[in-house]
């Protein structure tokens, strides 16, 4: 049989219009993520008023969603790896959108907290599953710039979802971020069924011999020359398929970097579910700036997430990774003190909260990217789910900090100080991986030398 290399294919082909339209609906799967992890936080005070309880009584909220989504991480993400990116991505939509929606009918806040923890297990694969596809559709060349592309769509979400606090809150209720967060994902179900294709690397790693793949294919390049009996394979893979095992991501000498990327997640994603769940909360009860001034503020901080997000993409394809990942967070452990001590209401404010989005989303993005490439592809939607997942974790113990900051009244200068602690850890981490990963460069340029 003629065998055809399709990791080879992708790399030296133009994008298409079917790539290009992939993308795209992966830009909105990672939005609606991006909308619905933020937006609990944004409007958290106003949930609980409703309820009739605390802004502390939100707390169970957050860990149950927390809890779900590091359940969904560690097990509906690596389910990806065994029946496909596009189709598991299409179940976990339409699942968390129809959930979200029924969110609305909630009668206390202990059911609303069951149902984010169930929404947040399928919630929490959208994002692992839609960069694999995008990687596993992308030539090499600008893989790091389009997964940044796509998560640009990550920070659009967590600055729409500040529409709902502030301007949507007052005239239609909590309610309506609901309402979006669940008929945005029901619509990305949709579009993945109808205009989306499976990973070609995913199919040719599990049958060579599927002959979808030549349908896709000729859809990415009409002039590719296919006589119809082809064995798709893949560089690394050979001619027979290998089916993902979640021990692969410990297997091969992959223990070591593993285990960084996993404590960097969990630090990172500790972090990250901190200050999105009780940031607004944090300055409100703390330094009494309304959450209605709050959300307008961070909004214009999502300018710096978009930019963080496409800087750190395009310097990933020019510089060594974990490098630049530990510099970004050494930036945002910095940025996170300078929030608490620069005035609310001073144009100094915005900049320092441009500066603070930059590194945060950019670092974090960059742990993503990093876990896409440096995984092979019949595993790389489970490293990405479970590096999550152990982040997850992680953001079960936040929220219940938070809400012990709060209870305390903590000042907001020594909340933030104890959580850029946080990001210079997980700074501290790549900094070794970055220094274990040019030490085995360095050894496998070292020269063979025969015994005589």
């Amino acid at each position: 049989m003629n065998r055809f290399d399709v990791e080879d294919f992708i790399d030296r082909s133009r994008i298409s219009a079917t790539q290009i339209m992939a993308l795209l609906v992966c830009v909105l799967v990672c939005f609606i993520d991006g909308f619905d992890i933020f937006m609990i936080g944004k409007i958290a005070p106003a949930i609980a008023a409703d309820f009739g309880e605390t802004s502390e009584a939100m707390t169970k909220v957050f860990v149950y969603q927390q809890i779900g989504l590091a359940i969904g991480a560690f097990s509906i993400a690596p389910l990806a790896d065994r029946f496909g990116r596009r189709f598991m991505l299409m179940v976990s939509c339409l699942i968390f959108g129809t959930i979200t929606i029924g969110s609305i009918h909630a009668q206390t806040l202990t059911q609303l907290a069951v149902l984010r923890g169930i929404a947040g297990v399928f919630m929490a694969a959208g994002l692992p599953m839609a960069m694999a596809l995008i990687s596993e559709l992308t030539p090499k060349r600008k893989r790091s710039t389009l997964i940044s592309l796509a998560l640009v769509g990550f920070s659009t979400g967590s600055a729409a979802s500040g529409v709902v606090a502030a301007w949507l809150l007052d005239s239609y209720g909590w309610e309506s971020g609901f309402w979006i967060g669940g008929l945005v994902p029901i619509t990305c179900a949709v579009l993945l069924f109808l205009i989306v294709p499976e990973s070609l690397k995913f199919r040719a790693e599990r049958n060579p011999s599927d002959q979808r793949i030549a349908t896709t294919i000729r859809k990415i390049d009409r002039n590719v020359d296919l006589r119809g009996d082809e064995l798709f394979v893949i560089e690394s893979g050979g001619a027979k398929g290998r089916k993902a095992k979640l021990s692969d991501v410990f297997s091969e000498g992959r223990l070591t970097m593993t285990a960084l990327v996993w404590a960097a997640c969990t630090l990172s994603m500790t972090n990250t579910a901190l200050l999105s769940a009780w940031m607004p909360t944090f300055f409100l009860e703390m330094a009494g700036v309304p959450i209605q001034d709050f959300a307008k503020v961070a909004m214009i901080g999502y300018l710096g997430g978009v930019a963080g997000t496409l800087s750190i993409g395009w310097l990933m394809d020019r510089m060594r990774p974990a490098l630049l990942i530990a510099c970004f967070y050494v930036m945002l452990a910095v940025t996170i003190n300078l929030l608490g001590w620069v005035p609310f209401y001073s144009a100094f404010f915005v900049v320092a909260l441009l500066t603070w989005q930059f590194f945060q989303t950019g670092g974090q993005s960059g742990l993503n990217t990093m876990i896409a490439q440096v995984y092979p592809p019949r595993m790389r939607s489970t490293a990405l789910g479970w590096a999550g997942g152990a982040g997850r974790i992680g953001g079960i113990v936040a929220p219940i900090a938070g809400g012990f900051a709060l209870a305390q009244h903590y000042s907001l200068q020594l909340t933030l100080a104890l959580t850029a602690a946080l990001p210079l850890g997980t700074a501290i981490l790549m900094f070794a991986l970055a220094y274990i990963r040019r030490h085995e460069e360095a050894k496998d340029r070292e020269p063979v030398t025969l015994a005589h």
